[in-house]
């Protein structure tokens, strides 16, 4: 026995169990929970940095997005120019309706239009550029193209915006661009039109609000005069007029009975007028020889 002395105590140890380790259980375990601890630490600060890098590689990819979308009104697509006014227009590089020019001249082209798909919706209002009346069916139609359908999938942007005025009763839905107002005379109604992208083809999902239909709109040929600014219904029926005057003299095309004036509007509301593309077309078909 050996005798440790405190100033009033006095304790018996057993030598051999003053040099002896503890059991090797004991000691597992201390270092059992040292490593859970330290697993739990390392845990910790690995789902700290997985989720750093997550937020950076979401940042990263809606930066990418944001830059690319915005690189498609920074950097637009022009059309061919056919004078100074034409040059100075540009359209965001979005999808529209694919054509073939047929013929040019100072005062229009002939276009070659391919089939394409529509939504579209009935619009309040008596004017085909009524504000308020445009605002509510875009909305209505861009609901459809961002997942209110029955895929819930979001749709690209198309286009341009095209307001389409009927003559008569009963003309049948030829439409030329990816936006479409339709105005009905026996109704004073207008219809507005997105045109699909094309990679849906027929397969177009289904839309829940029964305001919108999808129709199917063949190709056609139609005769195309481009012109810059803000567009009002006044000058529609001034640009229509000088268009229709101008086909009289054409010695191939004439326009099509119960054709009906349509106006693109290919760019965003922020535009500056001078930059901005509008056109004015008209269904026609070629003379008989």
């Amino acid at each position: 026995m050996s005798r440790s002395i405190y100033p009033s105590t006095v304790t018996l140890v057993p030598k051999s169990m003053a040099t002896e380790r503890p059991p090797s259980s004991v000691v597992a375990t201390r270092r059992t929970t040292a490593a859970n601890n330290m697993s739990a630490l390392e845990a910790r600060v690995s789902l700290i940095f997985a989720l750093a890098s997550q937020t950076t590689s979401v940042s990263q990819r809606l930066l990418a997005d944001l830059a690319t979308e915005t690189a498609k009104y920074v950097f637009p697509k022009r059309f061919e120019s056919r004078n100074l006014e034409e040059a100075l227009m540009s359209v965001p590089d979005l999808e529209t309706v694919r054509f073939k020019v047929l013929t040019r001249n100072d005062q229009y082209e002939i276009r070659e239009l391919e089939p394409y798909f529509v939504a579209e919706t009935t619009m309040p209002g008596k004017y085909g550029f009524d504000l308020n009346g445009a605002s509510q069916s875009f909305n209505v139609l861009a609901e459809y193209l961002f997942g209110k359908n029955t895929l819930n999938e979001t749709m690209e942007m198309t286009t341009p915006v095209l307001t389409r005025k009927t003559q008569s009763k009963g003309v049948a839905m030829d439409m030329t661009t990816p936006v479409i107002t339709k105005k009905l005379e026996d109704e004073d109604k207008w219809k507005m039109s997105f045109v699909m992208p094309s990679k849906y083809g027929s397969k177009l999902p289904l839309p829940k609000n029964s305001a919108v239909t999808i129709q199917e709109v063949p190709g056609r040929t139609v005769a195309v005069v481009a012109f810059s600014g803000f567009v009002s219904d006044e000058d529609v029926i001034r640009r229509e007029s000088a268009l229709r005057n101008s086909l009289k003299n054409d010695s191939q095309y004439k326009v099509k009975s119960g054709a009906s004036v349509e106006v693109a509007q290919y760019n965003p509301p922020f535009t500056l007028p001078f930059t901005r593309r509008n056109e004015i077309s008209l269904e026609v078909e070629r003379k008989q020889e």
